[in-house]
């Protein structure tokens, strides 16, 4: 049976100089020399898996803000291991808002090593694949001098490709591509162009490829109607099926629907009819959503899910900043570990989030992009079934089933 494409996400690091009037020459190719070493990973604990969570419900909460009305969907493992490897660059108040932001605690050492552990061990397994890319490219300037340490780790701990650029559209071809291939084709782009002030882009490319482990049979599909978010109401094409794992909390019910393998599930939350799901996406904390995640009830769920597909896009600039990620976006920034150019300042200009997803009778597609710009200064089975039926808005993710840690979150507010 053909398996169908079910996640990819893709985060970059544009970093760019407030200049202008530079010839680009050809550098030395600076993957010369740059060899993989050994690192030691760390399984994923409970520091980490709250600290994690703490972070993706953040930033899908401060989204939903943003976005009240749309279709949200943002990818934290994408985002994380990203901002994570960027922060190895980082040094100062610059270095302690991202590790606080990430991990709480856990100081930027250990989280190279969690990431190390957890991107190695949420890779492919039988039914499935989830390739995990990451790449530097670099401009060839002569004004522009890259941390070796900085690569050093880049590689070491994120088995990261590095390219020496003109960036010229040939450049912008390469970068596209790049990400077209590591996400399956999920994300077929994710820059229009490449600005005379750019001189690096940092990329991690996620792609998750798998089938549900029971597929919706055509007779278990039929006409219905979903009620969106102003009240309106939309025909879809339901999908019903029997679960196994009933999830509830006080304000919501739900349900796991395994991918084959075992090792990921889709995971829906249904808000009560009283609040509407920005309310309830407003209350959750994470140590509710990771208790509701790990307690599934073991029951019958006669469960109605929509087919649905829609893409997503915003800046995660000022989501960051109100997430207190201040000092990378200002002339206070201090990337003095990563890159120097002619003696200024770098910080971050811009983060760029991009998604797509596609559930349906076989399984889910979906993909996320995200770009950033720096710029210088200038329980048994009962006898009666649970009903779930999302014929409303409500809250979904995609999870690794030996974390509960969320590869996607995202709300469904319209079809």
């Amino acid at each position: 049976m053909k398996k169908t494409k079910i996640a990819a996400a893709l985060m970059l690091f544009a970093l760019s100089l407030g200049i202008t009037g530079c010839t680009s020459v050809q550098a030395d190719d600076l993957t010369k020399g740059i060899s993989r070493g050994q690192v030691e990973g760390k399984a994923a604990d409970s520091d980490f898996i709250g600290a994690n969570m703490s972070f993706s419900l953040e930033l899908f909460k401060n989204v939903q803000k943003e976005k009240p009305q749309d279709n949200v969907l943002v990818s934290p493992l994408s985002v994380t291991a990203a901002l994570a490897m960027t922060a190895n660059g980082a040094d100062g108040e610059t270095l302690s808002q991202t590790e606080e932001l990430l991990g709480g605690n856990i100081s930027l050492e250990q989280l190279n090593g969690y990431l190390y552990g957890c991107l190695d061990s949420f890779k492919s397994g039988d039914g499935f694949k989830l390739n995990i890319a990451n790449s530097v490219w670099i401009k060839n300037d002569p004004n522009l001098t890259v941390e070796k340490d900085f690569l050093q780790k880049a590689v070491d701990y994120y088995d990261a490709q590095i390219y020496s650029e003109n960036f010229d559209s040939k450049t912008l071809n390469a970068v596209n591509n790049w990400v077209k291939a590591n996400t399956d084709g999920m994300i077929p782009k994710i820059i229009d162009k490449i600005d005379q002030d750019t001189v690096m882009y940092l990329i991690n490319a996620l792609a998750f490829d798998a089938e549900w482990e029971d597929i919706y049979m055509d007779y278990r599909v039929k006409k219905g109607t979903f009620t969106d978010i102003n009240g309106k109401e939309q025909g879809v094409k339901m999908m019903g099926s029997d679960e196994y794992g009933y999830l509830e909390d006080e304000n919501a019910v739900g349900f796991l629907k395994n991918y084959k393998g075992g090792k990921y599930s889709f995971a829906a939350l249904l808000p009560s009819e009283n609040i509407t799901v920005n309310e309830y996406i407003q209350g959750l904390t994470a140590e509710r959503l990771l208790k509701t995640l790990s307690e599934p009830q073991n029951c019958i769920v006669s469960a109605k899910m929509p087919k649905f597909s829609y893409d997503f896009g915003l800046s995660l600039k000022d989501t960051l900043i109100s997430m207190g990620m201040t000092s990378a976006f200002d002339g206070t920034a201090d990337f003095s570990k990563m890159a120097h150019y002619a003696g200024e300042n770098i910080y971050v200009n811009d983060v760029i989030h991009k998604t797509f997803i596609s559930v349906d009778e076989k399984g889910t597609k979906a993909g996320a992009a995200t770009a950033v710009a720096i710029n210088t200064e200038s329980a048994a089975p009962i006898n009666e079934p649970k009903i779930v039926i999302l014929d409303r808005p409500f809250v979904y993710m995609i999870i690794n089933n030996e974390t509960n840690l969320p590869i996607f979150m995202g709300t469904v507010k319209s079809v």
